[in-house]
């Protein structure tokens, strides 16, 4: 059973040394949403006093969010109540979105919450590196390069050194073979690590801090479900039986392994569970053998806890009368046995068990403590109506001792003895540091590196998410005895569909800068106007508002004057932006100045029912793109796909752009369309095409375009992707170009996609970023003219990037380029070559 997802303070024993340790307690990661500690029901109780008897851990290690086992998690951190932690080195941020358009930074946040939201499921914790997923790679070395090998493996020596696992598990071989290049870069970097973190001499920075870690041997979980005869064959392996039940739940492992792995859905990975035996087998890749268990020869007791041995048989014996109808009768055991914990010599493993037993003693007692506040978002400096409500449901004695507040030494107001089943509240104002960052995601604060994020406090190196903006300490008396009780501030509000909403402070600046259009295209030495919005969290009576713009480019006026008299009030204002008079890429910052304070972030929220809302506030930018750019025709047809932003940037390019949908495909609503082009991945997510491929086709060979973009091999909707016959390849790792500037041969160089009615040249392909293209196809009609070949680096030329045939009297162009991530970012050439595709025939 999964810990509360608000992890509780280090416990103290008593007052003084635990207000000592309040202030850096309280910087502790709290992962999930803002909410008082889940409920506990008597069946998660004793589910949760059998993990704390267990002392066992595991570290499973792989490469992205979808990489881990998560019936493995699962199986170990319920079944076995051992502390189960899956090391993602990367965030996800190089994939594909199939909710939506966001890509990068965003993709990378939302498959943080899902993956969060995966082990609120199965009982895991969550760890990351500072590794940057920047797209599929084929050769671990090149990975290793661009992350910052150093860098990274350090980040997975923290993890263990904090994390302390008594053996690893990788998803992959170390190995090089045909899979990405992450994934065997997480395996090579995990048996470093492995080798590591025991050193006291490696990364001793870490060790003001942390201590050294030596886990006991490292697992290769790639031998899947194999025969019985292979596996007894492997050498070094051992076997385990994953197919287990959850009494809890009521649910099989393999079922509570689909609903976690069912969170990845910016990925599709809806899963369907099972039940029964699940035989997984595991090959030894570092450490002594393991004779029939992972953790054989590990003592997974407490007495390996020097005087720990007595706090088994202590905690047997509570399970033995634990009462599931009186939970709270359990109470005066549990705090003998805190009394024990507290005894023991100081460790992180023993402080974590601590921490876990204020848990079970908070659920025993019926506890609940919670503290509201009169709005959600708070500007640094303002201060905080704050109301702090505590109640017992057990017959038994608890005395609030008050609030422990960020900066204060002691609680703040008079002990009260809490009548039971009656709620008590305490009311204060505070004021939220002028230091206190905003609320972004702190691995996106700092601008970083192609390979990997910057982040500043190393203390957060490895952690899935912020801190507590004002996290709070609520101190209470139970049996002679100090409990501190983690808490920060939510706003609870009701809303009508979905009852009780709540939503965690968050530090906001007093006005958001937003680019009507975060990219704008100009001829060479043209002016265009850009518009900023800026919206008033709080009323603002005299600010102004300037660009910051790079040499060469020119923004009149210089600044404007602004009044914004409420919160929620906005203003558009409008500036003249002239380009240089030559081809140039560049961002334009914007920048509001209130009382000698300069801010100059946007708001973006992001919003999904499986996860909790986003916050991210990036600096204000916007990509301005000098560059010859000539279009013919002028009306276009996009169908959208899985989730992109081509749409907006053929409407930049001077297109009138109508979305479709499949009941739009007939010869009549099609016939006014210069071209019509097809989003990423719609062949593997839309129901309504197939029906319409006849019609699409027909205005295609009446003399339209169609422009059809990527699709993946797997769960297509129809095999007929074209008119004539074309076939995605099934070996991705060849059928693709990973690197933005591999060389490309035009292989019709006179071809009009090259030059009507813009000539390019070679220059055209500078500048791509992450990848040139993505599952090309690898066998196709001789109707098809190949216009391009390419190959990343050691490989041979593939020549399916982009596909371009006559049909009738129009043309048919399957492209996969990786044009949804050209376009928004503002590639020059990617803008002239797909204005010559859409001019085709015209």
């Amino acid at each position: 059973m999964p810990l509360p997802r608000r992890r509780p303070l280090p416990w103290m024993l008593g007052l003084p040394a635990l207000l000592a340790a309040a202030a850096g307690a309280l910087g502790l990661v709290t992962p999930g949403t803002a909410a008082a500690a889940e409920p506990m029901s008597s069946a998660a109780i004793l589910q949760e006093l059998r993990t704390f008897r267990e002392t066992g851990s595991v570290l499973f290690i792989a490469a992205h969010p979808d990489d881990e086992n998560t019936r493995l998690i699962a199986y170990l951190a319920r079944g076995r109540g051992y502390r189960t932690g899956y090391l993602s080195l990367t965030r996800g941020d190089g994939g594909q979105d199939l909710l939506g358009p966001e890509l990068g930074d965003e993709l990378g946040v939302i498959r943080t919450e899902e993956l969060l939201a995966a082990r609120r499921i199965d009982g895991g914790r969550q760890f990351f590196s500072r590794a940057r997923d920047f797209g599929f790679s084929k050769d671990y070395r090149a990975t290793l390069a661009l992350w910052g090998r150093t860098e990274i493996l350090g980040d997975m020596v923290r993890v263990i050194r904090t994390f302390r696992p008594d053996v690893l598990i990788t998803r992959f071989s170390p190995e090089p073979s045909a899979t990405h290049g992450h994934h065997t870069a997480s395996a090579v970097l995990a048996l470093e690590a492995f080798r590591l973190a025991g050193d006291p001499t490696a990364y001793p920075e870490q060790l003001r801090t942390l201590a050294p870690w030596q886990p006991k041997r490292v697992w290769w979980d790639g031998l899947g479900a194999m025969p019985g005869a292979a596996a007894a064959a492997a050498p070094d392996s051992v076997t385990l039986d994953l197919g287990g039940y959850d009494p809890v739940s009521g649910e099989s492992y393999g079922e509570i392994a689909a609903r976690s792995r069912s969170m990845h859905k910016s990925q599709g990975m809806g899963a369907l569970g099972t039940r029964g035996s699940s035989v997984e087998h595991f090959q030894l890749l570092a450490g002594p053998p393991g004779s029939g268990d992972i953790l054989d020869g590990v003592d997974q007791t407490w007495a390996r806890f020097p005087g720990g041995a007595p706090i088994g048989a202590a905690v047997d014996e509570i399970i033995a009368r634990f009462q599931p109808l009186a939970p709270a009768a359990s109470v005066p055991a549990l705090l003998a046995l805190r009394a024990q914990v507290a005894a023991l010599a100081a460790d992180p493993v023993v402080a974590e068990k601590r921490r876990q037993l204020d848990c079970i003693l908070q659920a025993c007692l019926g506890l609940y403590v919670e503290t509201g506040t009169d709005r959600a978002e708070v500007v640094p400096g303002e201060p905080m109506r704050l109301r702090s409500t505590a109640i017992r449901r057990a017959d038994v004695p608890v005395q609030w001792l008050g609030v422990l507040y960020p900066g204060d030494a002691e609680p703040t107001g008079a002990p009260i003895a809490l009548p039971f089943n009656r709620s008590v509240s305490r009311d204060a104002v505070r004021t939220l540091p002028l230091g206190t960052p905003l609320s972004t995601p702190y691995w996106l604060r700092e601008a970083g590196t192609p390979g990997r994020f910057r982040v500043d406090d190393a203390s957060l190196i490895g952690q899935p998410d912020n801190p507590p903006v004002y996290p709070l300490g609520e101190v209470f008396a139970i049996g002679g005895q100090t409990l501190l009780i983690p808490d920060e501030p939510v706003q609870i509000a009701v809303d009508p569909l979905r009852g009780e909403v709540r939503r965690k402070l968050q530090a906001i600046p007093p006005v958001a800068l937003n680019f009507v259009d975060p990219l704008a295209l100009f001829a060479p030495g043209s002016t265009h106007t850009t518009t900023v919005e800026v919206t008033a969290a709080r009323a603002v009576r005299a600010g102004r508002l300037r660009l910051r713009a790079p040499a060469g480019w020119t923004v009149s006026p210089e600044a404007q004057a602004f009044n914004l008299g409420a919160p929620g009030e906005r203003a558009r204002f409008t500036f003249a932006v002239t380009a240089p008079d030559h081809p140039a890429t560049a961002d334009l910052g914007a920048e509001a100045e209130i009382g000698g304070v300069s801010y100059d972030t946007q708001r973006i929220e992001l919003r999904y029912a499986h996860i909790p809302p986003i916050l991210l506030q990036p600096r204000a930018r916007l990509r301005v793109v000098s560059l010859h750019l000539a279009i013919r025709g002028r009306t276009v047809g996009y169908l959208p796909g899985a989730g992109d932003l081509v749409a907006e940037s053929l409407t930049r390019m001077g297109y009138v752009v109508t979305r479709l949908t499949g009941a739009d495909l007939t010869a009549e609503r099609l016939r006014g369309f210069d071209a019509v082009v097809i989003g990423i991945r719609a062949f593997n997510t839309r129901t309504d095409l197939v029906p319409r491929l006849p019609a699409l086709f027909g205005y295609d060979a009446a003399g339209g375009t169609v422009i059809e973009q990527y699709n993946t091999p797997n769960e297509l909707v129809t095999t007929r992707l074209a008119p004539y016959e074309l076939r995605l390849s099934r070996n991705l790792p060849d059928h693709r170009i990973t690197d933005p500037a591999a060389p490309l041969t035009w292989l019709v160089p006179d071809h009009p996609a090259f030059t009507t009615p813009n000539r390019l040249v070679a220059a055209d392909f500078d500048g791509w970023v992450q990848e040139r293209g993505l599952n090309f196809p690898d066998r196709w009609d001789a109707h098809f003219t190949p216009l391009l070949a390419g190959a990343d680096a050691g490989e041979p030329p593939r020549n399916g990037a982009l596909l371009v045939a006559r049909y009738g009297r129009g043309y048919f162009v399957y492209t996969g380029l990786s044009w949804f991530r050209q376009l928004p970012e503002g590639v020059p050439g990617a803008y002239r070559l797909f204005a010559n595709l859409i001019s085709l025939g015209r």
